[in-house]
């Protein structure tokens, strides 16, 4: 099993630690890294946060909350092993030529490392500070991959939709990966059928193997609806790990799962590097 960090890029206090600490999780025997996305903290919003029964996100609005594709870009720069991805960006609300073209770049300068973590967003006030519509972002969502994996090619796009109009270009780097692995998170609406569809991935936020389990199902049934294998799709599911019984790992694989990331608050209070080591040490050791 390989086990992912998340977040690296908030609540740090300066780059140095953002980077450290992903240098850290290197050396210690983490697979990957992680980053959430928000580009905005409103100090109160109307709409709800799917993923918890308080319907808010727990983040400070005054805590740091690094851009995902600089602050992956400033680690891929200090390590040379670890893996890289967002968990997840928010792609309708932003322009998917850069899109594009800030990932094709991270996978570039990483030499290979960077997994794109999208989803359609949930957040309507961070749409209207962005000047983008929340309406129909997921009809754009899955025009916008479409169009980016024509980028992604190297060859000439030629894209033209309801929300695209490119014709005639190449955009290079192409990325060091091929095919490129887009992950697609979420299991709200059509997130099973876009995974099915469009994804190499597909990142769950789910808090346990019984919430997980029913969701597995849904998305087999989507991947049988567009004649997909499932196998293709390699399944990032987030964990909060109980030291002493890590049954829940065999449970995890028998699932199909070939990823658990692990929240950084989830690893104890105190000194995170230390619990990183501790972590390292008692848990990954024995699992990955």
């Amino acid at each position: 099993m390989k086990i992912g960090l998340i977040p690296v890029n908030v609540g740090v206090p300066n780059a140095e630690a953002m980077v450290g600490m992903a240098q850290l999780a290197e050396s210690v025997g983490f697979e990957s890294v992680w980053t959430f996305e928000h580009a905005i903290v409103p100090l109160d919003y109307q709409s709800k946060y799917p993923y918890s029964p308080t319907g808010k996100m727990g983040v400070d609005p005054d805590a740091n909350f690094v851009d995902p594709l600089i602050a992956l870009t400033a680690v891929a720069a200090q390590t040379k092993t670890i893996r890289l991805g967002t968990g997840v960006n928010i792609l309708p609300q932003a322009n998917p030529l850069y899109v594009a073209k800030q990932a094709a770049s991270l996978d570039f300068v990483s030499n290979g490392r960077f997994e794109l973590g999208i989803g359609i967003g949930w957040l309507r006030e961070e749409f209207v500070a962005a000047g983008t519509p929340f309406e129909k972002r997921g009809a754009r969502f899955d025009d916008y991959i479409q169009a980016m994996r024509k980028i992604w090619s190297g060859e000439v796009v030629e894209h033209k939709s309801e929300y695209i109009d490119w014709s005639g270009f190449k955009s290079k780097p192409a990325p060091v990966q091929d095919p490129f692995p887009v992950v697609i998170g979420g299991t709200k609406g059509k997130a099973f059928e876009r995974t099915a569809r469009y994804g190499n991935g597909w990142f769950a936020p789910t808090a346990s193997p019984d919430q997980l389990a029913p969701l597995m199902g849904e998305l087999d049934a989507a991947c049988k609806e567009v004649g997909r294998d499932r196998a293709d799709i390699q399944v990032t599911s987030m964990w909060f790990p109980n030291a002493a019984d890590l049954s829940d790992v065999e449970r995890y694989t028998e699932m199909g799962v070939s990823r658990l990331v692990v929240m950084l608050p989830a690893l104890g209070k105190g000194n995170p590097a230390d619990n990183m080591k501790a972590f390292a040490e008692n848990v990954i050791s024995k699992v990955s």
